[in-house]
C-alpha cells in the first residue's frame, strides 16, 4: 500500500507527522441586507482597511467579504481562529446586514452594472475590470471555502537523507511531495463534490436567458455552470504547472498568471516563474462549497477528512508522469458528471466512492488515528449509501418557489444574532493598524486559547 516514501515514514515511526499539516482557511461570504439583496453598505469600518487588513478583506465584489486565518497546526485551532475573526466581521456589520451562508450568491440585480467591484488598489482593480469584460458579473460571485495546507518540515528532513540519489535537493523532494497531494485531490475532486457539494441551485438573475440547469444539481459552483475561468492546469510536476499557466497568460487565454483558479493551486514565497526553484510552500485547495449548516462555512470534521486524504496521498504511490494528464482529464469529466447529478440520486460512481472511503478507513486504522476520524468516515460512508443525507440533497428540502432565500436568511439571522451576543467582541481591527499573526493571536484569545 505504501510508496517508498511512505514506507520510509512508516519505518521511522513518523506517520503522525504526516497528519501535522499546518492549515490556514480562507472563507468567502457575501454581505446582504435583511431582504436577501446584496448589501449597499460600504466595507465595514470596524474591520479596518480592506486593502491592508490581511485577515478580513474583499474579493471581486465590494460585498464579497473574505475571512483569512493565520496558519494553525491543528484543525481545531484553525476553526477557533476562523470563528473569532468571523465574529469580528459580523459585529462590525451595519445594522440589518448579514452574511449570506450559501456558495451561490443571493438574487442579483437585473442591472448588474450597479454592482461595485472590490476596492483592492489600481493593479488589482484593473485586473478585475478586464476579468469582468471576459466573464461577466455572475461568474465572479460564487463563494467557497479554501484550505491552505503545508507539510510538516520534519517529514522532508527525515526523508531526504534516504533519497539523495533520487532528488538533487530537498526543495526538489518538497515539490514532488506537494505534487503527489495535488494530483490526489484533483483525481478525487469528484468525491469531495459528492460528499460536500452544497449549491444545488442559483438564485434569480444569476443565469441569463435560462442558461442554467433545468432542475437542482449537486453543485452549481463545482460544475461548468460555476466559477469563471475554465482553464485546465498541468499537475505533472511543478515546472509543467508553471509553464502551462505562463503559456496561458502569454497567448491571452488568461489575463495573467493570477487568473488561474484551478481546484488546487501551488503556492510559494515569490513569483510563479521561480516556483520550481524556490519551492512550493503550501497548497491551496479550492473545491469546497460553503457549508450553510456552519456559521463559518466549514465544519471541523470536514477539515479532518481533508487532512486524512492529504496524509494518505503522501504515503501512497504517485501517478506515473506520462499518465497524469490522462487520469486527471477523466477525473475532471467525472467531477462534472457528479456535480450535475440530481442531489438525491445515487452517484454514478458510488462503487468507486465506497472503495476510496474503505481505503481511507483502512489507512486510518493502520496508523491508529483517533475515534473522531472513524466517526467522520462512518458519516461519509452513510452519505455514499444514502444520497439524501448529502448537504446538497438536504438543501433541496428548503427550496421554495425555486429559491433558497428564505432558508438562507433564517440561517444568516441566527448566526448574526449569535455573534452579537458575544460578551467580549473583538475590536482589534478598528485602529487600522496591520496586525501580525502573533498580535492577532494574542488579542483574539488573551490566554483563553493557545493555538499552535
Amino acid at each position: 500500500m505504501f510508496s517508498e516514501i511512505g514506507q520510509l515514514i512508516f519505518d521511522n515511526e513518523a506517520v503522525a507527522k504526516t497528519q501535522d499539516f499546518t492549515m490556514g482557511l480562507e472563507i468567502e461570504m457575501q454581505r446582504v441586507d435583511e431582504n436577501g439583496d446584496l448589501s449597499k453598505e460600504p466595507y465595514p469600518a470596524g474591520v479596518g482597511d480592506e486593502r491592508t487588513n490581511p485577515w478580513v478583506t474583499n474579493d471581486f465584489l465590494e460585498t464579497m467579504s473574505e475571512v483569512v486565518t493565520p496558519p494553525a497546526a491543528h484543525a481545531l485551532d484553525a476553526m477557533h481562529y476562523l470563528f473569532s475573526i468571523n465574529n469580528a466581521l459580523r459585529t462590525a456589520l451595519a445594522p440589518g446586514e448579514l452574511l449570506w451562508p450559501l456558495s451561490m450568491p443571493p438574487r442579483l440585480p437585473k442591472d448588474k452594472q450597479t454592482l461595485l467591484l472590490a476596492k483592492m488598489g489600481p493593479e488589482k482593480e484593473a485586473y478585475l475590470k478586464e476579468w469582468l469584460k471576459r466573464h461577466g458579473f455572475s461568474e465572479g460571485t460564487p463563494c467557497g471555502a479554501h484550505i491552505n495546507l503545508s507539510i510538516d518540515p520534519r517529514v522532508f528532513d527525515m526523508v531526504y537523507p534516504h533519497l539523495k540519489d533520487q532528488f538533487a535537493s530537498e526543495t526538489e523532494l518538497e515539490n514532488y511531495m506537494y505534487t503527489k497531494i495535488a494530483q490526489g485531490f484533483m483525481r478525487y475532486r469528484w468525491l469531495i463534490t459528492y460528499l460536500f457539494g452544497a449549491s444545488p441551485i442559483a438564485e434569480a438573475n444569476y443565469f441569463e436567458n435560462n442558461a442554467g440547469p433545468a432542475a437542482p444539481i449537486r453543485s452549481v459552483r463545482q460544475s461548468s455552470y460555476g466559477f469563471g475561468t475554465k482553464f485546465t492546469g498541468d499537475y505533472t510536476n511543478v515546472q509543467q504547472y508553471v509553464d502551462r499557466i505562463k503559456q496561458g497568460a502569454k497567448d491571452g487565454t488568461l489575463i495573467s498568471d493570477y487568473e488561474f483558479h484551478g481546484a488546487v493551486r501551488f503556492k510559494g514565497d515569490g513569483k510563479l516563474a521561480d516556483l520550481a526553484k524556490s519551492g512550493v510552500k503550501y497548497l491551496e485547495l479550492r473545491m469546497l462549497d460553503l457549508d450553510p449548516s456552519s456559521s463559518v462555512g466549514v465544519r471541523t470534521n470536514t477539515l479532518r477528512f481533508i487532512r486524512l486524504m492529504s496524509s494518505y496521498f503522501i504515503m501512497t504511490p504517485a501517478l506515473h508522469e506520462e499518465e497524469v494528464n490522462k487520469v486527471l482529464l477523466r477525473a475532471d469529466q467525472m467531477n462534472e458528471e457528479v456535480a450535475t447529478e440530481s442531489p438525491d440520486a445515487v452517484c454514478k460512481y458510488q462503487t468507486s466512492a465506497r472503495a476510496m472511503l474503505a481505503r481511507l478507513e483502512r489507512y486510518a486504522n493502520q496508523i491508529q488515528l483517533g475515534p473522531e476520524y472513524q466517526e467522520e468516515l462512518e458519516d461519509l460512508e452513510d452519505r455514499v449509501e444514502n444520497p439524501r443525507t448529502t448537504p446538497s440533497a438536504r438543501l433541496t428540502a428548503h427550496i421554495k418557489d425555486g429559491s433558497l432565500s428564505e432558508y438562507a436568511l433564517e440561517r444568516a439571522k441566527r448566526y448574526q444574532n449569535s455573534a452579537l451576543q458575544s460578551i467580549n467582541p473583538f475590536h482589534g481591527f478598528e485602529s487600522q493598524k496591520k496586525l501580525s499573526a502573533n498580535d492577532l493571536k494574542e488579542q483574539l484569545f488573551k490566554g483563553s486559547w493557545e493555538p499552535k
